[in-house]
């Protein structure tokens, strides 16, 4: 199969189910954000060496995937069975936010990306994941959206932020908090 099929050189693409949009259409902005922040994830994924870590951000790629299908599909056209959107995901999330916090100092100030590569790749996905959640919300209303997704989401980029604040305490770099001019 090749992956080009020229269908989109005059600015369209196809949903599943057949439909034709413009590429600037919002569904194609969500999930075209979902895919931005999954190959975020993975390079994320690729800096990090703790394993439950790993297979989490593994798991996360995988309910992206779902949620993308999902706005990716015309409900009137779409013929094929879309994935089930995980659900747990979130709670296990605030989980992994608690196990991690436990292990942080208190957080006093604003903190800035930075101080380590690894923590400020999380932080991109922790701003990539609060555009996503911005687009798809603008969907509501207009597209129906799994009700499970905009938690997912915003759990999601708190779990970033968290994480970031992890990975620069098990890398030993200092997090580097924001000092307003006075």
């Amino acid at each position: 199969m090749k992956v080009y099929t020229r269908k989109g050189d005059e600015g369209q693409t196809g949903l599943l189910g057949g439909t034709r949009v413009p590429k600037h259409h919002p569904r194609i902005e969500a999930y075209g954000t979902l895919d931005e922040l999954n190959s975020f994830i993975g390079l994320l994924h690729d800096h990090v060496a703790d394993p439950s870590a790993r297979a989490l951000l593994q798991r996360i790629q995988s309910a992206l995937f779902a949620v993308g299908s999902h706005l990716s599909a015309d409900p009137e056209t779409n013929k094929f069975p879309l994935p089930v959107i995980d659900a747990s995901l979130t709670a296990d999330l605030e989980s992994a936010m608690d196990s991690m916090d436990a292990d942080l100092p208190a957080l006093q100030n604003f903190v800035l990306p930075g101080g380590h590569v690894t923590n400020s790749h999380a932080h991109v996905c922790r701003t990539v994941t609060r555009r996503a959640e911005r687009r798809i919300g603008e969907m509501q209303g207009e597209v129906e959206i799994p009700s499970a997704v905009l938690p997912l989401l915003n759990r999601l980029s708190d779990y970033f932020f968290v994480l970031a604040r992890w990975l620069s305490a098990q890398n030993g770099a200092d997090e580097i908090t924001w000092k307003p001019r006075k």
